[in-house]
């Protein structure tokens, strides 16, 4: 299961210690995309269902924001509209 946050970390160093984190305590496996606008934290769960509720409140223990990014799939014929 995979979930993809909105988050306000902003430095590598801050990304690199939340990655620690999630990878070692919560046993997920995740990565940031800095370069994007929304700062994406995706995270991924071998085990079966990544926990949302979870991951939030560790990163807001850190002082950061996330919320998650809903699913939305586009059909190629409505970007056309």
């Amino acid at each position: 299961m995979i979930e993809i946050f909105k988050t306000d970390v902003m430095s590598t160093e801050d990304a690199s210690f939340l990655i620690r984190q999630l990878n070692h305590q919560m046993g997920y496996t995740a990565n940031f995309d800095l370069q994007d606008c929304d700062h994406i934290l995706r995270v991924v769960s071998s085990e079966g269902e990544v926990e949302p509720k979870t991951v939030i409140r560790m990163l807001e223990k850190q002082g950061f924001r996330a919320e998650i990014l809903p699913d939305v799939v586009e059909h190629p014929i409505e970007r056309m509209r």
